[in-house]
């Protein structure tokens, strides 16, 4: 892997489904200890993990570091509130927007990118329930479809 490159080592995948993406902010992470090793690792889960703003500054919770095995006594709280690196701008901007009824602050992807643990946050409008069947129906559709054209090139 070059230099500018980045690897994904965490997705949130429910994220797509639970909300309607309108904008998403890279932030970095402020990380103790062992966090860094265990990420690296791909010990890290952001399934149920939500951002916040308070005070004029961001913060992740219920992101959840695994310790790193060879720790010991230096290990790190795997649930512990982390601070989100980003700019005092894009703060000012997500905060107001993230308290509006409906809105919400979610991490959509951990990666490392120039030796950096980086959160790629979003800033998301929770979707309704026939929202998330229609969604289904268009990727069941869109599936079908390209179901459809594989088998006939194939012919």
């Amino acid at each position: 892997m070059g230099k500018g490159e980045s690897r994904v080592l965490a997705q949130n995948r429910k994220a797509s489904h639970e909300y309607f993406i309108e904008e998403t902010v890279e932030a970095g992470l402020v990380l103790q200890g062992t966090e860094i090793k265990s990420i690296r690792r791909g010990k890290v889960n952001i399934q149920d993990a939500f951002a916040r703003v308070e005070n004029g500054e961001a913060f992740v919770y219920n992101m959840h570091i695994s310790q790193y095995e060879q720790g010991n006594r230096y290990n790190h709280d795997p649930l512990r509130t982390r601070k989100l690196l980003m700019h005092q701008k894009e703060i000012n901007k997500l905060g107001p927007a993230a308290d509006k009824a409906g809105y919400a602050l979610i991490p959509l992807k951990i990666y490392i990118k120039n030796g950096f643990a980086k959160v790629l946050v979003g800033l998301g409008r929770g979707k309704k329930m026939y929202d998330k069947r229609e969604s289904l129906k268009k990727q069941t559709a869109q599936r079908e479809m390209q179901r459809a054209f594989r088998d006939h090139q194939k012919m």
